[in-house]
């Protein structure tokens, strides 16, 4: 395993070094870090001394190494309108990020293991197909959609007839206050978790079925083992291969979908602080947060990988 799992670091490496080239190449065509500069206050001398100052009188190939340089070793360079460090522009967003996104995923996973396996246990029953129906409808509704119903639905409507409503925005508040942040969490979470909810129980719901029709399972049953037993020792075990490889995939979907929520909802995450920096030709920021991203996405599929190992022995990586 451990072979495998160098090899794989490397090849990891490797994609991440094609992401950041094409990643520094679209924004540089995207972004002009000059154009703070266009607005006639300074002279021609002054903005090609800046360019100069900012390297970027340099080919595009010295200007990625060296910024690639710097971005190994942590340093992402100046926010190039807040005028800060982008790693300290970050690190105040990502707690805020993490949180959401590690609620959000136990919420996921919980509510699709219980009703997925549920499901499976009551085919075709009136759970079953209620389940069913309301899969295919979450699976398909954009994720704004969902995040502006819910905030239609529970803020706006609940105020104006006197219900207990909750918050939408995330500015005001302290995160500090564990009552505040549980009531805050609500809407983002679930405006992230109804699409992989939808995804997984439907994936589980499959795979369960064709566990529990397996002769291993025939066998457990026929020698007494009690039916709670049977489904969560033996077959949820074997069912939950699908869901670990969902997960896996995770990560880019909730960070996407997060720069949307945390949006809608006013929550001071990284995926807000894109939005915002990329709306204001913010590059350095831009180019740190796809890099994370990126490397996020290549853990958590190595990560995904070794897993398989520990939930059915009969994988073994080579």
């Amino acid at each position: 395993m451990t072979t495998y799992i160098i090899r794989r670091l490397i090849q990891g490496v490797f994609i991440l070094f094609i992401i950041t080239i094409a990643a520094f190449g679209l924004t540089r065509k995207a972004f002009d870090p000059m154009a703070q500069y266009t607005l006639g206050r300074i002279s021609a001398e002054d903005r090609a001394r800046i360019r100069a100052n900012l390297g970027l009188d340099q080919p595009i190939p010295v200007q990625y190494f060296k910024w690639l340089g710097l971005a190994v070793r942590g340093d992402f360079g100046y926010s190039a309108t807040n005028h800060q460090p982008v790693s300290e522009l970050i690190m105040q967003r990502l707690p805020q990020t993490l949180v959401l996104m590690v609620t959000s995923e136990v919420v996921i996973i919980l509510l699709s293991v219980i009703l997925g396996i549920y499901s499976a246990v009551k085919q075709y029953s009136l759970f079953d197909n209620i389940m069913t129906g309301l899969s295919f409808v979450g699976y398909s509704l954009p994720i704004f959609f969902i995040a502006l119903m819910l905030m239609f639905i529970f803020a706006v409507q609940f105020k104006e007839w006197d219900l207990p409503y909750l918050p939408t925005g995330a500015d005001i508040w302290d995160f500090s206050d564990p009552r505040e942040l549980a009531l805050h969490l609500i809407l983002p979470v679930a405006s992230l978790s109804i699409i992989q909810v939808a995804a997984y129980t439907r994936y589980l719901r499959s795979s369960m079925l064709e566990v529990l029709s397996q002769d291993y399972i025939r066998t457990a049953r026929a020698k007494g083992l009690m039916k709670s037993a049977v489904i969560m020792r033996h077959a949820l075990k074997n069912a939950a291969l699908p869901i670990v490889t969902l997960i896996g995939l995770d990560v880019p979907f909730l960070l996407g979908g997060a720069i949307v929520t945390e949006t809608v909802y006013s929550w001071p995450g990284m995926g807000r602080l894109f939005w915002q920096q990329a709306g204001r030709g913010d590059y350095p920021t831009v180019m740190a947060i796809l890099l994370l991203v990126a490397t996020a996405v290549v853990v958590f599929q190595i990560l995904t990988d070794v897993a398989y190992t520990f939930i059915d022995p009969r994988i073994r990586l080579s």
